[in-house]
């Protein structure tokens, strides 16, 4: 059994709320940081995940996420070492969600180009779509560096503007 924690961080994003796990053996079972990341979410965020009942407010769990993040928004940071939480989504949201991983910080990638990766071209760009706006961790998965073919800014849980802030951060399309 787990434990669930919650956290709340200030960025240039507005008010991150951080949920993660906590396994039954302890802070030890999940690395140092103590804490699997399971979801980030920002003010208004479609989908973003809201605090529940039983739910332990825990700052200190994550501490290490909040000091990556602030090195990220920073511009001291081009990448996330956090432990995730395993099991969220669908086969197929995790293939498309392990594909966003692999897009370098500071670039773009289509749509297209991001089902091609997963064997979803044609029809299945749709579906990636959807899978993507299903990534619950916003900022650390960066599925803010999938763009249009055409170049222009498309769907982003958190609202264009934050899109269009992140990109910049990185120095990317924005």
């Amino acid at each position: 059994m787990t434990t669930t924690v919650y956290a709340r961080v200030e960025s240039p994003l507005g008010e991150l709320l951080l949920v993660g796990e906590v396994p039954a053996g302890g802070p030890d079972a999940a690395g140092a940081a103590g804490v699997r990341l399971r979801s980030l979410s920002v003010p208004g965020q479609k989908g973003g995940a809201v605090v529940e009942d039983g739910w332990r407010r825990d700052p200190e769990a994550f501490a290490e996420v909040a000091r990556q993040l602030e090195a990220y928004f920073a511009g001291r940071s081009t990448r996330f070492d956090v432990p995730l939480a395993q099991g969220a989504g669908t086969e197929f949201q995790r293939r498309v969600w392990a594909a966003l991983e692999s897009i370098p910080y500071g670039s773009t990638v289509s749509y297209g180009a991001v089902a091609a990766l997963v064997g979803a071209s044609g029809a299945g760009v749709r579906a990636v779509g959807t899978a993507i706006g299903r990534n619950p961790l916003l900022v650390v998965r960066p599925c803010h560096r999938v763009i249009g073919a055409d170049g222009a800014l498309r769907g982003y849980a958190g609202g264009l503007e934050r899109k269009r802030l992140l990109l910049g951060i990185e120095g990317g399309a924005g």
